[in-house]
């Protein structure tokens, strides 16, 4: 495979992509890691209201270093701004919001998906205990659709996160409706994962050589 010439996605790559499909209009929260993101890449003339469970409603793109209110978050603490309109809601009500199928998507970060769209996004290490599972398991479960931002491989060892079974603890199952990842966009499907997408020179065979799970194409 080395001499395929191809050049995977960075992580605002990633969010970018994921920025090019989410139309106008929806109400999205955004997961901590590379979906933090992908407000700094929605076009300030279409309306994508962006949540953050800590209690912000109306986020936009990250402010410029002279323009940090340290007080003025997002649930992974990393400072945002506010579109017009934004407002500020008490924890309870922002979780009610997560929990009651209000959110038409939610962007989460993950450890790996599998094909029938389970999603383990909290542990790092199959024998390791639970840790700051935040609000993930409520999002994946309470917004209309999720999708997942993550590299498709493993930094080091290179195995693959697109799964046929997870082998890391499950955050939830059968949720995940599309996959992101720095080489392909990948829909989940009944059949397995339908590739979307790839980044320019890679071939069909090289990205089933990096991914576990059998894929699928139109």
């Amino acid at each position: 495979m080395a001499d395929i010439e191809f050049q995977p996605l960075d992580r605002n790559g990633i969010a970018a992509r994921i920025a090019q499909d989410i139309p106008e209009g929806w109400f999205v929260n955004l997961g901590i890691g590379i979906p933090t993101g992908v407000s700094d890449f929605v076009p300030m003339d279409r309306e994508v209201i962006f949540h953050a469970e800590n209690g912000v409603i109306g986020i936009g793109p990250a402010p410029a270093p002279e323009d940090i209110n340290p007080f003025l978050v997002n649930a992974g603490v990393q400072p945002i701004t506010l579109r017009t309109g934004g407002a500020y809601v008490h924890h309870a009500d922002s979780f009610a919001i997560a929990r009651g199928g209000h959110l038409d998507l939610c962007v989460l970060g993950a450890f790996e998906v599998a094909q029938n769209g389970d999603i383990a996004n909290w542990a790092r290490a199959a024998g390791e205990p639970t840790k700051q599972v935040g609000g993930a398991m409520d999002l994946a479960v309470g917004a209309k659709r999720l999708w997942v931002a993550m590299e498709h491989n493993t930094k080091g060892k290179g195995q693959s996160r697109i799964r046929r079974v997870c082998s890391y603890p499950l955050t939830a199952k059968g949720v995940v409706k599309r996959v992101y990842t720095d080489l392909a966009v990948l829909e989940v499907t009944d059949r397995g994962f339908l590739v979307l997408d790839m980044v320019p020179g890679l071939t069909r065979d090289a990205l089933q050589a990096r991914t576990e799970a059998e894929l699928i194409w139109p």
